[in-house]
């Protein structure tokens, strides 16, 4: 009787564990669990087929057959990858490719090019704003940028390069500058500075805290190990703390206040916000452009500037003295004869207008950014007290003094140097 009982549970743990296959590089799991393969990716699209139908015949599409093809598309569109093949986020894609056709479009005439140049960043703006009023993490920006640099060079090396003008000391100047900006950028899209739930202080821990939000843009974030189903949270986190309360810290000068993060579940140090597209809390967080911006990333966001715009400024100088010889780089920009009787010098005129343009928006960037170092504000706080009304317009509203942690010019410069590198004195697990 024993020895029977003993085996059963044997048999039920090799029937309960099943081994799985190993995956192909062009098979993969898709949303339905079921396993697929990259060579399928065509095979059974009925709402793609009856879009087309009711599209040949004039007839509108409803948008939820809309959504259902795009979640389709994005699930399909893989690349064969060891283990299995893997997902391609469907907002990288459009950059890779409009903008090489629009560039070369823009090459063909002086009216295509004006019409193109202004045509591109009205459309980034225009998804930047869609993208945030809806609260959506995209890679469309990044890949833009990325994109943008790696073609910018491409022609340059193609087009520039061969005239014979740019010398080999040049061509490696340009070409560190290029990997010293993304270096820097690498660096930047590191951890801002996110807070972790104060569950404990185990640095390997510190990763599971913090949970991005999921496809629907549901945020997903742990709370206090302790904070159990039961409630055994006091009563000082309260319906009114979930609100946003805040606490005076003990001998600070400047009275600086500790907010309560409800989506969080934790008390935010100050000059602490919540980032709604990454769902987390960042330490003195100054903004969220391509990645998020805060107290360990912000020195390394300037850099990757100011690297990208004296790397582009001399690209810029080097492709306009070779097309446009004997011209300074200010009258060639305006006024180059003959650069479209050529089309490898229309297509390297067309680049060069549009590194400015893109050089021109990075500047304003480094300006605001600057201006808002030597007075100690962040991005967030100026956006927080134009809209309160709390802080000092100077020179047409370039710049806001909130005048709450200004210390003085060189005081601000040399926290700012130092950011990263202290211990805050007042940690998020301070809750009391």
């Amino acid at each position: 009787m024993t020895l029977k009982g003993s085996m059963k549970p044997a048999k039920k743990k090799k029937t309960q564990e099943p081994e799985l296959e190993p995956l192909c590089c062009c098979e993969y799991i898709d949303r339905n669990g079921e396993k697929n393969h990259v060579a399928a990716c065509l095979c059974d699209c009925q709402d793609l087929d009856e879009s087309c139908e009711r599209w040949i015949q004039c007839k509108s599409v409803q948008p939820e057959t809309c959504e259902r093809i795009v979640d389709t598309v994005s699930d399909r569109l893989r690349i064969p990858w060891l283990r299995g093949a893997r997902k391609v986020n469907l907002s990288i894609v459009p950059p890779l490719i409009v903008l090489p056709v629009l560039l070369h479009v823009a090459s063909w005439h002086f009216l295509l090019g004006v019409l193109v140049l202004i045509s591109l960043p009205v459309l980034a703006l225009w998804y930047y704003y869609l993208t945030h009023r809806r609260k959506e993490r995209t890679l469309f920006f990044l890949s833009l940028g990325l994109f943008s640099l790696g073609y910018m060079y491409y022609v340059f090396l193609q087009e520039v390069v061969p005239r014979g003008r740019v010398g080999p000391t040049q061509l490696a100047v340009l070409t560190c500058g290029l990997l010293l900006v993304l270096l820097a950028l690498y660096r930047a899209k590191k951890n801002p500075g996110y807070l972790r739930s104060p569950a404990s202080n185990d640095s390997s821990l510190s990763n599971s805290q913090i949970e991005y939000p999921n496809r629907k843009g549901h945020e997903k974030t742990k709370g206090f190990s302790g904070a159990d189903t039961s409630g055994s949270l006091s009563n000082r986190t309260g319906k009114d703390d979930l609100k946003g309360s805040s606490r005076m810290v003990a001998g600070s000068p400047t009275e600086v206040k500790e907010d309560w993060c409800a989506k969080c579940q934790l008390v935010r140090p100050a000059r602490a916000w919540h980032c709604r597209l990454c769902g987390v809390c960042v330490r003195r967080m100054d903004h969220h452009c391509v990645c998020c911006v805060g107290e360990s990333n912000h020195q390394a966001f300037i850099l990757a500037l100011l690297i990208f715009l004296l790397t582009s400024v001399y690209g810029i100088t080097l492709t306009l003295d070779t097309i446009c010889r004997g011209r300074s780089v200010f009258t060639a920009l305006f006024y180059c004869p003959g650069v479209y009787t050529d089309y490898s010098s229309a297509l390297s005129f067309t680049c060069v207008w549009y590194s400015v343009i893109i050089t021109a928006g990075m500047a304003y960037i480094f300006l605001t950014q600057v201006i808002n170092i030597s007075y100690n504000v962040t991005e967030r706080e100026v956006q927080q007290a134009l809209r309160q009304k709390t802080g000092r317009r100077r020179l047409c509203g370039l710049i806001v003094d909130t005048g709450q942690y200004s210390r003085g010019f060189l005081r601000n410069w040399l926290q700012f140097s130092t950011l990263g590198t202290q211990v805050a004195q007042h940690p998020a697990e301070d809750i009391v």
